[in-house]
């Protein structure tokens, strides 16, 4: 089934090349009715492993590291001078 709505599939096909389908929509939807029914305790449990086994959204260098992908990634800007 599609989104109904013309504006968000004209965004995702140009922005992706294709049409949602709205899987992630009706999973959260499905997940959200489905932890409606846990009890509270079991409730965070739940939420507290699915946060844990999400990827981080930074990754973290040390300087050394950090210092060699700067290079890496804009070393060139000072080749000219």
């Amino acid at each position: 089934m599609l989104y109904s709505a013309p504006v968000h599939q004209m965004q995702q096909y140009y922005r992706r090349g294709v049409l949602d389908n709205c899987y992630a929509k009706w999973s959260a939807l499905f997940d959200c009715l489905n932890l409606k029914t846990k009890r509270s305790s079991e409730l965070q449990e739940i939420l507290e492993s699915r946060e844990k086994s999400k990827r981080h959204i930074w990754s973290f260098r040390t300087v050394e590291e950090a210092s060699a992908h700067w290079e890496e990634l804009f070393g060139h800007v000072n080749d000219g001078e």
